[in-house]
């Protein structure tokens, strides 16, 4: 008989077709981001349309804000205890569904009311999305799989700004709206085929599912009925998951998380609403100010990747600190006048260490708490974090409405960077579960869904 620990199997297991078909599930969910950046490629039709002001079209383009930081804690919560592949299901049918239903409104409270049931399954998909890739990714190049499976987030925002510039003229803007339903067709699949959380299989008191999973993961390992699954106390499904968030030394750096994610949301929403408008008010046509959202979100691509590739090779923290400071640094170049070429340039760049530095925020953040309360940690950060997301539009579009100078927008953003970069460096990167030691000897999984736990073999 062997003592099998879970996590040392998940963490230890080669790279496999398992793992590219979480891989692949996970990216093709995420590219949900098409549901977010949709409203910012659009919002200019929207506006000449609806005869809306830009406060007005602010608050529009946040009521899915508003419903992500509930869908983030709640349904980033929840899949910590009823599971996360029904959980994720739900997710892709409120965002699927609702934003398809906002192309067929015609007035801003129908279509505020459809975006905020949307923002619930776009902001609980996240976490959940993040927890599963970071559970199921070895742990050599668990920062680059997590962020390349995020970069379809970004993938999402391209995809919007190039069906904007095909289809909102000729069709007008509600195509692109309605083109969002098409996730819907998952659901069945994902329901039964995607594994489900470590964590919730390890609490269950039938062991089957565990078994299978852990088999797939790590081929050779060739479990048998004889054998005994262990576990971490800590990565054991249990009751007040909320509340362990600020256990063992975590507060202050939960605290920091919130921080983080509050400022690079608003900077992300700030430029994913706004960036369109704000580059037509600069002289340039809606084609070439798509074109810019385009070369956002390739940057945000690159930095994601490049991020994650070097978070596994150097001190994930402090890659993030960098990155976020250099957000700053090229949003205060943005207010520059350069050649159309050099700004091309810039704006991967803050695309790059925006969107592409959240993303791997979201890594660390699912490396620093325990399995157990994974999708809770992510999902409260990011809940949190709506907050930065909800005032951004709010704040820009005051700003917009103020007719005050197109260099403070910028700069208002950039200081955001320069925020989160601080937060991070405060992190007790000590008490990340990726380098904190086991506490306790090793048991076997209990055989009941609330028993006490052992610890990593």
């Amino acid at each position: 008989m062997r003592n099998i620990d879970v996590h040392k199997v998940a963490d230890e297991a080669r790279f496999n077709r398992f793992h590219a078909r979480v891989l692949l599930w996970c990216l093709a969910i995420i590219i949900d981001g098409y549901d977010i950046a949709v409203a910012g490629a659009a919002l200019p039709a929207i506006m000449q349309q609806m005869g809306v002001t830009a406060s007005t079209a602010g608050f529009m383009a946040s009521s899915a804000l508003f419903g992500m930081m509930f869908g983030a804690v709640f349904l980033g919560t929840l899949s910590d205890r009823i599971g996360r592949r029904p959980t994720i299901a739900i997710c892709v049918f409120l965002f699927s569904v609702f934003t398809a239903a906002a192309g067929f409104t015609n007035d801003p409270i129908t279509f505020s009311a459809m975006r905020f049931i949307a923002g619930l399954g776009i902001g609980g998909v996240m976490p959940n999305i993040v927890a599963q890739m970071t559970e199921y990714a070895p742990r050599k190049i668990r920062s680059l799989l997590t962020t390349a499976m995020f970069s379809g987030y970004a993938l999402g925002g391209i995809l919007a700004a190039v069906l904007g510039k095909q289809l909102i003229g000729e069709y007008g803007w509600q195509a692109v709206f309605i083109a969002a339903g098409a996730p819907v067709v998952l659901i069945p699949f994902i329901l039964k085929t995607m594994p489900e959380s470590l964590a919730f299989l390890s609490s269950r008191a039938d062991k089957t599912q565990l078994r299978e999973v852990l088999n797939r993961m790590e081929p050779g390992l060739h479990l048998t009925p004889d054998d005994r699954l262990v576990v971490a106390h800590k990565d054991v499904a249990q009751g007040a998951s909320m509340a362990r968030l600020f256990q063992d030394g975590r507060g202050l750096s939960t605290v920091m998380f919130w921080i983080a994610f509050f400022t690079g949301l608003f900077m992300i929403y700030a430029l994913s609403s706004w960036l369109t408008k704000l580059m037509a008010m600069s002289g340039y046509s809606l084609g070439s100010a798509l074109s810019f959202v385009i070369a956002l979100n390739l940057g945000a691509m690159v930095g994601a990747i490049g991020g994650g590739w070097l978070a596994d090779r150097f001190h994930i923290k402090w890659v993030l600190v960098g990155m976020y400071a250099l957000g700053g640094v090229f949003l205060y170049l943005m207010t520059y006048k350069s050649s159309t070429e050099l700004l091309y340039f810039i704006i991967a760049m803050v695309g790059a260490c925006s969107t592409g530095a959240q993303i791997v925020a979201y890594a660390y953040c699912g490396q620093y708490y325990p399995m157990a309360i994974r999708s809770t940690g992510i999902g409260m950060a990011a809940g949190i974090g709506r907050l930065g997301a909800i005032a951004a539009p709010l704040l820009i579009g005051l700003i917009v409405a103020l007719n005050l100078p197109l260099e403070q927008n910028f700069l208002v953003i950039g200081a955001a960077g320069v925020i989160g970069a601080l937060a991070l460096a405060f992190i007790d990167h000590g008490r990340s579960d990726s380098v904190a030691a086991p506490a306790t000897a090793p048991q076997a999984v209990p055989p009941v869904t609330t028993g006490a736990a052992g610890a990593r073999a």
